[in-house]
């Protein structure tokens, strides 16, 4: 008698995910919370009456980008600073394809380049728009105003600019590009290249980058002057004489 009568089926297997993590939760609430610091800054750059609120989110940026030099060291191999520089330097290697006539170009190669190269930008303008701001706030002298509100406009473009290749490449390729760094999954074959998404260091990230904020905006005490008057006379006359 056949045994697979009185055996009963297994049950058939789930079917296998397409979707797959690529980013996890640290590098996301870095890009989060460090987007929100420069757009806050930006802001509030020009005003005097916000002045604590755009060294405040300065002094964060600046904690941040710690964070992301330390964590790219020696965190997790995806988040490596080591695996942007060898995405960067596949780029000699599409322009010599370019260049030797290599048809069909590929172009793939050279959007993800792209991608690439503008995460390089705003990781190199950003430690120098930050040192800048220090440097201007301690009345350093007027060359470092005016170094710092050219590192941020031209942090802003590079940051429009990115933001705007994401944008036509998910058009192009019918894939929301920036869905990895909201939610940490795409969809796609292959293996996920996040094995353990470190939730709890986003949380400390959080709550470090909120207390410190907290810490800022205290009451200071009555009997001492203000941090920022001094430098606030030195820019009204700055204005003054302009």
């Amino acid at each position: 008698m056949s045994t697979s009568i009185l055996t009963p089926h297994a049950p058939a297997a789930p079917a296998a995910s397409k979707e797959r993590r690529l980013v996890d939760a640290p590098i996301r609430m870095f890009h989060a919370l460090f987007a929100a610091c420069f757009i806050g800054a930006w802001l509030s750059g020009d005003s005097e009456h916000w002045r604590l609120l755009h060294v405040t989110l300065g002094y964060t940026a600046g904690g941040l980008l710690a964070f992301r030099l330390i964590y790219g060291l020696i965190g997790p191999r995806q988040a490596r600073l080591g695996v942007l520089a060898r995405k960067l330097a596949g780029g000699w290697q599409w322009l010599r394809a370019l260049g030797g006539g290599a048809l069909p170009a590929p172009w793939r190669q050279a959007q993800n380049l792209l991608l690439a190269l503008a995460i390089a930008l705003l990781l190199a303008l950003a430690p120098l728009l930050v040192l800048s701001g220090w440097a201007a706030y301690n009345e350093w002298g007027n060359a470092f105003e005016e170094l710092h509100e050219f590192l941020g406009n031209a942090m802003l473009a590079v940051a429009l600019g990115h933001i705007g290749l994401i944008a036509l490449l998910s058009l192009l390729r019918r894939k929301n590009l920036a869905l990895p760094m909201l939610t940490g999954r795409a969809d796609g074959p292959g293996a996920g290249l996040v094995t353990a998404d470190r939730a709890w260091l986003a949380a400390l990230m959080l709550l470090a980058a909120l207390a410190f904020g907290a810490w800022m905006f205290q009451p200071a005490p009555a009997n001492a002057a203000p941090p920022a008057q001094t430098h606030s006379k030195h820019h009204d006359h700055h204005e003054h004489r302009h």
